[in-house]
C-alpha cells in the first residue's frame, strides 16, 4: 500500500508541474500582449535578435582590383610625362616637358580625389593626392626662362620637396600590394663654379698704361665689365673679399658694369643664383699723357661695396642690358 501512495503523489506532483508551465507561459503572453512587463528568461534574447536583423547592412569596401585598376588609369600618363623629363634636353625641350608633366600631375591628384579606395588605403591614396598636387606646382615653378641668372629646372627640382613625398606616399601604397611607384625625373646639386681671383673673361685689345683696381667687399663674387660705346673691352672675375688688379688699360671713357652672384656659368656669362646687376653712374675716364720728365697716366680704384667717404653711385640695370 505505501508503495501505491507513493506513485500517486508523483503524478499529483507532475501533474501540478504541467499546470504550472501553462500558467507561466499564459502570463507571458499576457505580459508581452500588454507591454506593461518585460518577459523573464529567453523571451528577452528573441527580441534583441529581431532588433538586430532589421539594422542597415554595412555597405562593402571597395574591390582591391578595382583600386589597381583606377590608380594605374590616373599614374600611367603622368608617369610618360615625367620619363619625357628625364630625356629632354635643358632650353625649350625642357620646358615643354615640364609643362606637360605638370598638367598631369594636376589630373592625376583630380582623379586620385575622386577615387573609392579600399579600407587599407585610403590615407595613403590621400596623401598621394596631395604630393601630386604639390609636384604639379613645383614642375611649372622650375621652368626655366632661358635668360640669364637662370638655374637649372634641374637643380630647382633638386631642392624642391614635393619628389620625396610622392615617393614615400607612393611606397606606402605599394607596400599595402597597390603599384604606385613613378619614375620621377633626374635632378642636379646646386653647382658652386667659380673662376679664378683676376681670370680675365673677356680681354679685348689694351695697350695703354692705364690701371684699374677692383675691391669686392660684398658677400659674393663679382664679375667687372668695361665698355667703350658698345664694344667691351674687358671682363674680369673679382672673387668676394678679394681685390684685382688690370694693367695697360687704353685711353678713353668707360662705362663700369658689374654683376655679383653665386655659381659662375660661362656658357652664358652670368651667375646662376642671387644675381644682381649694376653700372657706376660715373664713367671712369682713363687718360695717358707725356709730360717733362716721363708720362702721366690714370690709376683708379673701384670698390663695389659701400664705403663710408665713397663717391661713386651705381645703378640696377636689367640682365638684358648687362654686355655679354
Amino acid at each position: 500500500m505505501r508503495e501505491r501512495r507513493t506513485v500517486l503523489r508523483g503524478r499529483r506532483a507532475a501533474a501540478f508541474g504541467a499546470a504550472a508551465l501553462a500558467l507561466a507561459l499564459s502570463l507571458t503572453a499576457c505580459s508581452s500582449d500588454g507591454g506593461s512587463e518585460r518577459p523573464a528568461g529567453g523571451s528577452g534574447g528573441s527580441a534583441a535578435a529581431a532588433s538586430a536583423d532589421t539594422g542597415p547592412t554595412p555597405t562593402p569596401t571597395v574591390d582591391p582590383a578595382t583600386y589597381r585598376h583606377a590608380l594605374s588609369g590616373a599614374l600611367g600618363p603622368l608617369d610618360s610625362a615625367l620619363r619625357a623629363v628625364d630625356r629632354a634636353g635643358e632650353g625649350g625641350a625642357l620646358n615643354k616637358a615640364l609643362d606637360t608633366a605638370s598638367a598631369r600631375a594636376d589630373a592625376a591628384a583630380d582623379a586620385l580625389q575622386t577615387t573609392r579606395t579600399p579600407d587599407d588605403a585610403t590615407a595613403g591614396n590621400s596623401q598621394l593626392a596631395s604630393a601630386l598636387r604639390a609636384l604639379g606646382q613645383d614642375l611649372k615653378s622650375a621652368r626655366g626662362d632661358g635668360g640669364r641668372c637662370a638655374t637649372s629646372p634641374r637643380v630647382e627640382l633638386g631642392t624642391a620637396q614635393s619628389p620625396k613625398s610622392v615617393q614615400e606616399a607612393g611606397r606606402s601604397l605599394t607596400a599595402l600590394g597597390y603599384d604606385a611607384g613613378l619614375r620621377l625625373p633626374r635632378t642636379e646639386q646646386a653647382k658652386h663654379r667659380r673662376l679664378a681671383n683676376g681670370a680675365l673673361v673677356r680681354d679685348g685689345s689694351r695697350g695703354g698704361l692705364g690701371r684699374l683696381t677692383i675691391r669686392n667687399g660684398t658677400g659674393t663674387d663679382a664679375v667687372v665689365t668695361l665698355t667703350r660705346g658698345s664694344r667691351t673691352a674687358f671682363s674680369v672675375y673679382v672673387r668676394q673679399g678679394s681685390n684685382a688688379t688690370i694693367r695697360s688699360v687704353n685711353s678713353g671713357a668707360y662705362t663700369v658694369y658689374f654683376t655679383t652672384g653665386e655659381d659662375w656659368n660661362s656658357a652664358k656669362s652670368s651667375f646662376t643664383r642671387g644675381c644682381s646687376f649694376e653700372k657706376f653712374d660715373d664713367k671712369a675716364n682713363f687718360r695717358t699723357v707725356r709730360v717733362t720728365g716721363g708720362t702721366q697716366y690714370t690709376v683708379l680704384t673701384f670698390t663695389l661695396n659701400k664705403v663710408i667717404g665713397g663717391n661713386a653711385t651705381t645703378s640696377r640695370v636689367s640682365p638684358g642690358e648687362f654686355p655679354s
